[in-house]
């Protein structure tokens, strides 16, 4: 046997110092601190190489160095493992257990000091291979452990808050449990590492005697076992503390029981915490509750029987790593030997995504070691000896670049220096001539194994990465960022790849109920790199992922419908598109879900359904309420599906803003005709009815002139009826329970029609309801007689009433009492009128609204000159001025009224084909910029592909195209406004 004594080091097998002053600087330091007797054994050939190679290359090895000279004395005349060993056995519990806190403290700081300096020594002279340095670094870190949690049990047990059953052996039988998973688990700790811990108590077992709970009482000891370690202090650290590795860390408390870790792994444990879970090992606690909780936890981790699914989320592990095989060039500078192309992460899970897979029928399989693991599988046959022989070299040798790297200033790092002294200092510490030999070394071996894992699955499908064009790492494992994937999803077009990389990771934990079954998140890793890449290109990606994330919160259950887009990847496309485009039905679709099932059911590109359709499929779903409450949802559900179907047609380009306008009013005259006469029923169940024909209410505005948008709210005026032949109408009352006076009566009914409209039940609002077009405006009363209300029309009105009565058209009601309002109307809106004052009035209204609406901005196709509202005054002086003679020019819609005043010879034939084009653009436009834009149209703030559509709605070849267009109509439409309505410069 060789030995591991320092006198035994070969100097010329040392690394050479990169920095010769700092050398002989802290050679001198050590010589004035060392006794007379003990300075020539410090000048030996060894000991002097080995120094110049400490000092030379290590600011943090030269401190631990020179505050522990009598350590270094001892390996200079002793056997480096017994050196070692009286360490450990210094900070047992036993030997520590008279020490306070802050004794304990600086005893287990001073022993990690004393270990790395040991340990150090016996890796850089070669006296121990990987395996001894890793497995004492870790049995330091379990002694380090169980020196803490004793302590902190003992004084619990002294304050009265716990029993222990053996208080002289605080751990045995205590019900706590610590797991060390990660490479504290498999005892291949590295010099600077965490420790991962998982933190569990046995309920049965723990003898709580406080006041409060015992899982508050060790969540309590918890944070003293990470302050005891972790904290620095003037004699620095012990060990940084991971406990993200437990059950969904976000949401639970550092310390949780048995019962509700083995409920998380049986329901919605994930792949790679099996793969985590490969290397638990109880590390400090009660051991023999630690080894029957892993032993439950037998099944989770290694599945006799693995379906197809689960197979493919193991290979997603890999698979979400972006390899493949030759023609790579890795940049050594910055390079992360861990996580990076060919570092030591893929010689991991090149291992632990086949023991996934095999372990479950093999026990050979079943190893805590890497290296270990990737012999097994020759053993099985699932691995070439040669390729386990350059993994397992790769493996050895990065993990000695990672313990150099880390030795250095005591930092936490696998990243290689990314300029040229810090680099050549690695690489000489690594025990190269120079970096250029350092680099050839390493190069072949991230070569050799990126390589192999690209082999590893090879003929899996790619998770879409390889279709979408995406180049780097998406993983999303574990509880941390992996840099390669945020820098990949940066790329990809998200500003803030962290955050983007955390909310994914949230996702796997099953934080939503839509990822808590493990085929939902199975399903969705396959997804997630064409999700990513569609959102990534949207306009704002971070915002597309953001409304994506809502709509994963809402989602009541995930299997379906993430098969749903894996087998629909139209739908996919769809809904980044809307994520990313549409802010309205991205709104829409996080509050209801359901909303795809009507955009599935109806067809992606299908033409919407006619108005006796519509009609006769809501009175199908209406006909399945069970009350009135339930109608009122069912006509929500249907109204906001058939809006949402229509937007996403408007948005895919499958239907233009001249069609899209009729068919959302059609949307709401039939959700309207139905409620009108549920409300009714339910009102007259109250307060019974009156004679005659009862009510109708008329639509004026958008839905009046059918040219709904998305966002558009609902202008109505209500009429009633007085019968002829009634006596003191005014005073006669209603049949009902509560009878009332028909003022009241017509009022109230009126004002639970627009409370069923409005009310906001647990599917959102029907519509907004605006009142203000009533007679009299907000002071007038909300339903008025029909005989008063054309008086008030004839003798008291407005100009601008009449100009919005051009718009009004019956939604519901008695048929008679319909045809003598649209009868009234036509009087009201063909009487003769003085055309002068018609101008000036309209002219007046139109000053008005300029100031109140004043706007230079020309996106503002509703306010500025020459956009809709100069098109509606146009449409509207037309049709009051000539009406009287053409009744026919009568029409809502402008674009209808222009047409009639052409086809009538009102205005000349060029004028009017201006004008009509003019409001079709509007239209068109108007619909999309509601639905993309949802309020004022930004410029600046608009993406390529808004601007691009845009451009296509008006056959426009760009952007700056439609603008030069839209600035060119503006002009048009408002020099024809000033030719109708006659303006003088000075007027």
């Amino acid at each position: 046997m060789s030995s591991t004594k320092l006198a035994a080091i070969d100097p010329a097998t040392l690394p050479r110092p990169s920095d010769p002053r700092q050398v002989d600087l802290h050679l001198e330091q050590l010589i004035q601190a060392l006794p007379a007797e003990a300075q020539g054994s410090v000048n030996t050939p060894a000991a002097r190489a080995l120094l110049e190679a400490l000092f030379g290359n290590s600011p943090f090895l030269s401190r631990c160095l020179l505050a522990e000279t009598d350590a270094f004395l001892e390996l200079l005349t002793q056997d480096v493992d017994s050196v070692f060993n009286n360490v450990v056995t210094a900070i047992t519990p036993k030997a520590l257990e008279s020490l306070d806190e802050a004794g304990l403290m600086a005893a287990l700081r001073r022993a990690r000091r004393r270990v790395a300096l040991i340990v150090a020594s016996a890796d850089i002279g070669r006296l121990w291979p990987l395996e001894t340095i890793t497995a004492a670094l870790s049995r330091f870190a379990e002694a380090a452990l169980h020196a803490a949690i004793s302590h902190l049990l003992r004084q619990l047990h002294v304050a009265g808050e716990i029993s222990l059953p053996f208080p002289d052996q605080p751990e045995r039988d205590c019900g706590l449990i610590v797991l060390g998973l990660g490479k504290l688990g498999a005892g291949e700790l590295n010099y600077s590492s965490d420790i991962d811990l998982i933190l569990l108590f046995e309920r049965d077992k723990i003898r709580y005697t406080g006041r409060k709970t015992a899982q508050e009482c060790l969540v309590r000891l918890a944070r003293n076992l990470v302050r005891i370690l972790q904290d620095a202090t003037a004699e620095g650290y012990v060990f940084r503390i991971d406990l993200r590795l437990r059950p969904d860390p976000a949401s639970t408390p550092l310390v949780i029981s048995t019962l509700a870790a083995e409920t998380y792994y049986e329901g919605m444990g994930q792949n790679w915490e099996r793969a985590a879970m490969i290397k638990a090992r109880v590390v400090a606690g009660d051991v023999a509750a630690g080894e029957m909780f892993l032993r439950n936890l037998r099944p989770f981790i290694w599945r006799k029987h693995l379906d197809f699914a689960a197979i493919q989320d193991i290979h997603s592990i890999k698979r979400q790593i972006y390899a493949v095989k030759g023609h790579r060039q890795v940049a050594v500078a910055g390079h992360n030997i861990k996580l990076g192309r060919g570092g030591i992460r893929e010689i991991e899970f090149f291992a632990q995504t086949q023991q996934l897979i095999w372990g479950g029928r093999v026990m050979d399989l079943r190893q805590r070691v890497t290296c270990e693991a990737i012999l097994a599988l020759v053993r099985l046959g699932k691995c070439k000896p040669e390729v386990a022989e350059e993994l397992i070299a790769a493996y050895r040798f990065l993990r000695m670049i990672e313990h150099r790297l880390q030795m250095i200033e005591d930092h936490q790092t696998q990243t290689l220096p990314d300029f040229g002294p810090a680099l050549d200092r690695v690489a000489l510490f690594s025990g190269h001539a120079d970096t250029a030999e350092f680099e050839v070394a390493l190069r072949y071996h991230l070569g050799r194994v990126e390589d192999h894992y690209a082999e590893l699955f090879e003929e899996a499908p790619t998770l879409g990465a390889a279709e979408a064009g995406i180049a780097g790492s998406l993983v999303f494992t574990g509880t941390e960022d992996d840099p390669e994937t945020v820098q990949t999803l940066e790329r990809m077009g998200f500003p803030n790849g962290s955050a983007v990389a955390a909310q994914i990771r949230a996702w796997h934990h099953g934080r939503y109920r839509a990822t808590r079954s493990a085929r939902a998140r199975e399903l969705l890793t396959e997804l997630m790199p064409r999700l990513l890449n569609i959102l990534g290109q949207t306009v704002d990606p971070d915002t597309a992922f953001r409304r994506f994330d809502d709509l994963l919160r809402a989602l009541p259950a995930g299997v379906q419908f993430f098969s749903l887009l894996y087998s629909n990847p139209a739908l996919l496309d769809l809904i980044a598109e809307v994520m990313g485009t549409a802010p309205l039905l991205a709104e829409q679709l996080a509050r209801r879900p359901a909303l795809l099932d009507g955009v599935l059911a109806a067809g992606l590109y299908d033409t919407n359904a006619d108005r006796e359709a519509l009609a006769a499929d809501l009175d199908r779903q209406l006909g399945l309420a069970t009350d009135f409450q339930d109608a009122l949802d069912v006509l929500r559900r249907w109204t906001k599906d058939q809006q949402f179907q229509i937007g996403v047609r408007i948005l895919r380009g499958t239907l233009d803003g001249d069609a899209a306008g009729p068919l959302l009013s059609d949307v709401a005259d039939c959700a309207l005709a139905a409620l009108f006469p549920r409300v009714a029923a339910e009102f007259e169940q109250q307060h019974g009815k009156l004679p005659g024909r009862g009510m109708v209410f008329l639509a004026l505005g958008k839905l009046g002139s059918r040219e709904m948008t998305i966002t558009s709210d609902l202008d109505l005026v209500f009429v009633y009826d007085i019968p002829p032949g009634v006596p003191d109408w005014d005073t006669v009352l209603s049949d009902g329970p509560k009878p009332l006076a028909p003022i009241q009566y017509y009022a109230r009914l009126a004002q639970r029609l627009i409370n069923a409209i409005t009310a906001p039940t647990g599917e959102g609002r029907l519509f907004e309801v605006d009142m203000r077009l009533r007679p009299s405006g907000n002071s007038g009363p909300i339903a008025s007689g029909l005989a008063p209300f054309e008086k008030y029309q004839l003798t008291e009105a407005w100009t601008w009433e009449h100009m919005a009565l051009t718009r009004a058209r019956v939604i519901a009601g008695d048929a008679g009492l319909a045809d003598d309002t649209v009868a009234m109307l036509n009087r009201v809106l063909c009487q003769k009128r003085d055309p002068e004052k018609l101008r000036i009035d309209i002219l007046d209204m139109r000053r008005r609204m300029a100031g109140q609406y004043r706007t230079d901005d020309m996106w503002d196709l509703k306010h500025a000159r020459g956009g809709q509202v100069d098109l509606d005054f146009i449409s509207q002086y037309l049709i009051l001025k000539h009406a009287a003679e053409f009744p026919d020019i009568v029409a809502g819609d402008p674009v209808i009224a222009l047409g009639q005043a052409h086809l009538l010879g009102l205005i000349d034939p060029v004028t009017g084909d201006k004008l009509i084009a003019a409001a079709q653009l509007w239209h068109r436009l108007q619909q999309v910029i509601r639905l993309i834009v949802g309020g004022k149209l930004e410029e600046e703030k608009l993406g390529a592909p808004a601007k691009k559509h845009l451009a296509q709605i008006a056959a426009e070849p760009d952007f700056s195209a439609l603008k030069a267009l839209v600035m060119e109509q503006e002009a048009v439409v408002f020099a024809c406004f000033e030719t109708i309505f006659e303006i003088e410069p000075t007027e």
